[in-house]
């Protein structure tokens, strides 16, 4: 099938992305995902390998609807745990339960 991805055409087919990503170690999942074979691969990181192109120059829903289309599985962003937030498990900078300085 034949999709654009950041402005270029591409020709793909499901079984030469699963061809592509043979050998490749899924990175960690911090966005939207996809499922090829029985590994979960970000779709970024499946729309770099397919394309070869630099993955600031294209978006993860370009990714998303070639690989659904072509009958991939594809996730949506993983939750952030609220009580993590912004500051990690830690607290804001580390805190222990303790007060600021001069506070």
């Amino acid at each position: 099938m034949r999709f654009v991805i950041a402005r270029f055409p591409f020709d793909l087919i499901k079984s030469e992305v699963e061809q592509s990503m043979e050998g490749v170690a899924p990175e960690p999942v911090t966005g939207a995902s996809v499922t090829i074979g029985r590994r979960t691969y970000p779709v970024k990181q499946v729309g770099a390998v397919i394309t070869k192109q630099d993955r600031r120059d294209f978006t993860a829903g370009e990714v998303v609807r070639a690989l659904t289309k072509l009958g991939f599985t594809c996730h949506a962003a993983p939750p952030v745990n609220p009580a993590e937030g912004l500051f990690g498990s830690s607290g804001p900078a580390g805190s222990s339960g303790t007060s600021w300085p001069n506070g």
